[in-house]
């Protein structure tokens, strides 16, 4: 079976330049690395072809060959080689990276050489009302965590315990695992990369030297917060593994919905009912905001679904200063129940403004009319 062309294979032209080879080995690489993809034989093999490609194709006198004889330059008696580098080194130099190059790519926790791990972030999510959000406000919260076992004060061994040489790795720290026709080290198992294990591990927290405990943390909610935000509490995470760093704690922000208001970023919409005596002869209305009673005009002849703005009176603004707006819009409500005299009066309004007679307005039947034939 013929070999895939090398270009195609980091899918870019015969004239890409070096940066354009890297930018797409790179890509290629971290998608098909064989740490992301564990077990995965066919991943495997297309790390193989980029990393054959890529090795080619950056090599200036391997590029010139390959572009004019394709794969036979490297056949037969063919002085250049293609693949010949570790894919891991190539991947290595490609990065630029050192030891922590897979961690950095694919989550791994950091991890120092004397067995200590990076404890977990967490997360919490705090519901808040919207007065809480555009006035800020401060909360206690609870919360389960790891934290260092009490009794070895995280070191993980009982007092006077010694470190013993690891087992399994005889004091390396790493030991080499085989992935098909790829050979590399990690950090050994059994010592999490120390090279020595306690001979006498913590009875209360079987040498992890973290135990569960609840813990409480004070958050200040600033004004002008929304659903989704997110306030860090450094060193409020997990607490790292044999006296490593803690995690970070994330608490992730939920805006209750409020019965009368709606946010639409920094403004608020609310509808708000009005007789409609108000609405055909005006006047002035109270209305609720988040700060307190705020005045609304109603100009005469106000129409059901007008809307009306009080500038600032919304959301206070999360970076900077100043507020949105309150958009009001009015709802005209109808009377359900007249008693005689009201009833009388109306009938005389109506019959002043002629509705009986045509009790829509003259514009509405000027367009309607067309469809009334």
């Amino acid at each position: 079976m013929s070999k895939a062309d090398y270009y195609e294979i980091l899918g870019v032209s015969q004239g890409a330049s070096a940066n354009d080879l890297k930018k797409a080995y790179r890509e290629r690489a971290v998608k098909y690395h064989p740490d992301k993809n564990p077990g995965d034989a066919v991943a495997e093999t297309k790390f193989k072809e980029i990393s054959e490609a890529y090795d080619v194709l950056k090599d200036d006198e391997k590029r010139a060959a390959y572009d004019r004889f394709g794969h036979a330059a490297f056949q037969g008696g063919g002085t250049a080689r293609a693949g010949g580098g570790d894919p891991f080194d190539m991947f290595r130099e490609a990065f630029g990276g050192g030891g922590g190059i897979f961690e950095d790519f694919f989550g791994g926790n950091s991890r120092a050489r004397n067995g200590a791990l990076h404890g977990s972030d967490l997360r919490y999510d705090l519901e808040i009302t919207l007065e809480e959000a555009a006035k800020g406000t401060d909360k206690e919260i609870r919360y389960k965590r790891a934290v260092a076992c009490r009794k070895c004060s995280g070191s993980g061994a009982e007092p006077g315990s010694k470190k013993v040489t690891c087992s399994t790795c005889k004091g390396a720290g790493q030991v080499a695992s085989n992935r098909g026709f790829i050979s590399f080290r990690q950090a050994c198992p059994t010592c999490n990369g120390a090279g020595q294990t306690l001979d006498n591990p913590c009875s209360n927290c079987r040498g992890e030297g973290r135990e569960m405990d609840t813990s409480t943390v004070k958050v200040h909610v600033p004004a002008g917060v929304h659903s989704g935000l997110k306030l860090r509490s450094s060193g409020k995470g997990e607490a790292g593994h044999l006296g490593g760093q803690a995690g970070d704690l994330y608490i992730v922000i939920d805006v209750k919905d409020h019965e009368l208001f709606e946010r639409h970023e920094n403004d608020l919409f609310c509808e708000v009912p009005i007789k409609f005596t108000l609405a055909a002869l005006g006047g002035s209305i109270d209305v609720p905001t988040l700060f307190g009673k705020g005045s609304l005009k109603i100009p005469s002849g106000t129409q059901s679904g007008t809307t009306f703005r009080l500038r600032s009176q919304g959301m206070p603004h999360l970076r900077g200063s100043g507020k949105g707006d309150m958009l009001i819009r009015v709802h005209v409500e109808v009377p359900t129940k007249l008693n005689s005299k009201q009833k009388e009066k109306l009938e005389d309004y109506a019959e002043l403004c002629g509705d009986p007679a045509n009790p829509v307005s003259e514009s509405f039947v000027k367009k309607a009319k067309q469809f009334f034939q």
